[in-house]
């Protein structure tokens, strides 16, 4: 059975890494160019190599004079990120790498190949403060925030990736083996590293030489439910997909699942995610659900789910889709995958609706059971099991499923 686990907002002070290009917006890279004694538009010229063609080592940039290039390489490109493990599935439709950053922090990348498009799934953190029991990075605590430039340089090795197998880049649409979907779903809460993560997004969407050039709906931003970092992203109105782990139907049963929901509850998470869909503005949320057996996956709590989210919920109709997400069994959860039986039954409740209609619903195809996909997994077995032992004297977690909603009220 899941541990018990403190939430953790703020991420440990541990010094972060070198400054990277990729962390630099226009200006900062003038400025940083200019403090190698040279021209403006070498900043440009970087950026073009990075963004457009994928490169990150000045030896290979053959605009570039020779005599610059060891200079530019250690001022503006340290090695951020070595591949500790990789490891693939799906008849290698599906990679899972895992990264060791200078400090020897661990986190891990996804990436996903479709017939329509090819997907990354990155980290924004080296593990998570959130401590769902579910999640296998929950359980592995909070070690550091990532730097933009390690966020960016998991979408730089995917489409690197794709390039050197289908030929390709970065493009949207998806053609050929270009990358064309960003998810942030990786390890760590995104919103708890906000600033970082923001820029990672403007650096994802923007054109080159300032960026990838994926558009805007084709990235996707995941929740645990951090209300106020939601109501501050609608502000920056991107047009990005936001998607929210709720994973239960009331407070009752999502304090258990999701302990932020202590701090925020739904009233005030729906109304924020109502607020996002104002000034973003997008069509729908997306609300991730994990489904786990005997605990939120009976009918009754799937018809709470529609009242939740309609017209005479506690922030009035909320546009949405509900995906959900078969659960990815980790040692010491104590908790089980929902038959698929059940799964479609459940499915069926939330598209059939409940008097005021259904709500699209998908179930995720899962990808990498095998490999041990789900975040947190992979690098459970190459980190350092101090911290895991001493957790494990703690009083576990009892999850109950909560009555149904219609019974609360």
């Amino acid at each position: 059975m899941a541990i018990s686990l403190p939430l953790v907002f703020d991420a440990p002070r541990r010094a972060m890494p070198p400054r990277h290009l990729a962390d630099l917006d226009d200006d900062a890279r003038t400025a940083a160019v200019a403090e190698l004694g040279l021209p403006a538009f070498r900043g440009k010229q970087l950026a073009n190599q990075y963004y457009a063609r994928l490169i990150a080592d000045p030896h290979e940039m053959t605009d570039l004079p020779a005599n610059l290039r060891d200079q530019i390489g250690e001022a503006l490109f340290p090695k951020l990120l070595d591949a500790v493990r990789e490891i693939e599935c799906d008849a290698g439709e599906t990679r899972k790498m895992l990264w060791r950053a200078v400090d020897g922090s661990t986190f891990e990348s996804v990436l996903m190949r479709y017939p329509q498009r090819n997907t990354v799934c990155i980290s924004s953190q080296a593990g998570c403060g959130m401590a769902c029991p579910f999640c296998a990075t929950g359980q592995g605590g909070l070690q550091r925030n990532l730097s933009t430039a390690e966020i960016l340089e998991q979408v730089r090795a995917a489409a690197v990736e794709l390039r050197d197998r289908d030929g390709d880049g970065i493009a949207e649409p998806a053609r050929g083996g270009r990358l064309s979907n960003i998810v942030f779903m990786g390890m760590g809460e995104p919103l708890a590293n906000y600033n970082r993560v923001l820029a990672a997004v403007r650096r994802i969407t923007a054109p080159p030489p300032n960026g990838f050039g994926i558009s805007a709906r084709a990235v996707t931003v995941s929740t645990v439910g951090l209300a106020p970092a939601i109501r501050k992203l609608a502000d920056e109105r991107l047009g990005v997909t936001l998607a929210v782990s709720l994973h239960a139907p009331d407070d009752a049963l999502r304090d258990q699942l999701v302990p932020l929901n202590r701090k925020y509850p739904l009233a005030e998470l729906l109304a924020a995610c109502r607020r996002y869909l104002e000034a973003a503005p997008r069509d729908f949320i997306t609300f991730e659900y994990c489904m786990l057996d005997g605990v939120n996956d009976d009918e009754a709590q799937a018809r709470a789910l529609l009242r939740l989210v309609g017209e005479h919920g506690p922030a009035g109709r909320v546009p949405c889709k509900f995906n959900l997400i078969p659960f990815n069994p980790f040692p010491a959860s104590g908790l089980k995958r929902s038959g698929a039986a059940r799964v479609q039954a459940f499915a069926r409740a939330l598209i059939d609706g409940d008097g005021a209609g259904g709500v699209v619903t998908t179930v995720r195809k899962t990808r990498g059971d095998d490999i041990d996909a789900a975040c947190g997994q992979l690098a459970g077995e190459v980190q350092d099991r101090t911290q895991a032992a001493r957790r494990m004297t703690r009083a576990p977690i009892a999850i109950r499923p909560a009555a149904p909603a219609e019974n609360r009220r």
